[in-house]
């Protein structure tokens, strides 16, 4: 189905704490004001993929708890079809610790939860809904096996595979060789090679790797810089949006996101990842994961009147 995205992914709340630093081993700083959100991987996705304009189809597990039903609450103001999300019974909802600093910068503890059962058999309850989809996105706070039975599903429908390979872990080349898109940052693509990154030649090796490994195309998040893309047609580096930084929560999900709803709709990779970029970067100037995803006429807008400021870029 056309404008179609299914994610199968992770849900967390959110508890934010807004600090001067981000605490050194052992140290305790007073931060500000608590404040909660809708988290998770794959329901920030799935929020940035609905709010650029694509019908979006969300597999996941909650808990059975209050956290889990506000968070669908959450998803359903976004119309996002939540049928495929499973209530656990024994677990509760994920739940992530996240403290940021002036800079906008973050560091983030999750207590996995619910999210660690989601199951081949979760998968397979929504064959259907992942068969008709024209994009199905998976990243991997969800169990290796659940997120290889969602690829697996999408196989053989002409359905575009993006995965965000977050968090970093060794990857292997028979699950990546039925990977249309990866959408690392640097840390995940280092992970994913073994090889570091440098400079601009270690970057295009390293991009060159995963390409022979059998993904069609690799997007590499790159922070202020932008992101790198590379396919056996060619590498480019497309330059993020200079924007002053409230919070870079969510910034890759939004990215990975909103890149999923503008192939849905038909764009090429080259016009998505533009416009995924801006809708990355204009994330970043507001606080919180899933409230900062821009709607898709923001980012038009965003683009259309953008003057470039003199404070850093997303980083």
């Amino acid at each position: 189905m056309r404008n179609t995205v299914v994610v199968v992914g992770s849900y967390n709340t959110d508890l934010t704490i807004r600090a001067k630093r981000i605490p050194s081993h052992g140290e305790t700083v007073i931060g500000g004001i608590l404040s909660e959100g809708g988290g998770g991987k794959g329901a920030n996705q799935a929020i940035a993929a609905a709010r650029a304009g694509a019908e979006v189809r969300f597999v996941a597990r909650v808990g059975n708890d209050a956290y889990g039903g506000e968070g669908l609450r959450r998803l359903m103001a976004d119309h996002i079809d939540t049928r495929h999300v499973v209530r656990d019974p024994e677990l509760s909802t994920g739940i992530a610790f996240i403290v940021v600093d002036e800079r906008g910068e973050n560091s983030i503890v999750v207590a996995t939860g619910a999210n660690g059962h989601l199951c081949p058999s979760d998968i397979e309850q929504a064959h259907e809904a992942i068969q008709a989809a024209s994009v199905l996105l998976v990243q991997l706070e969800s169990p290796l096996p659940a997120v290889q039975a969602a690829i697996h599903a999408a196989g053989g429908n002409g359905a575009l595979v993006i995965l965000n390979p977050a968090p970093a872990q060794a990857l292997t080349g028979e699950l990546l060789r039925d990977v249309n898109i990866l959408t690392p940052n640097k840390l995940e693509a280092e992970m994913i090679t073994g090889m570091a990154i440098a400079d601009d030649a270690s970057l295009h090796r390293v991009a060159q790797h995963i390409l022979e490994k059998g993904v069609d195309n690799v997007m590499i998040t790159l922070g202020r810089r932008g992101v790198f893309v590379a396919s056996a047609n060619g590498m480019e580096l497309i330059p993020a949006y200079k924007v002053r930084v409230v919070d870079s929560t969510g910034a890759g999900d939004v990215f990975s996101g909103s890149l999923a709803a503008f192939l849905a709709g038909g764009m090429n990779i080259e016009e998505a990842a533009k416009m995924a970029i801006a809708s990355s970067s204009l994330s970043v100037t507001r606080m919180g994961a899933q409230l900062a995803a821009p709607l898709r006429s923001e980012v038009e807008s965003f683009i259309q009147n953008y003057v470039p400021s003199s404070v850093e870029a997303i980083g």
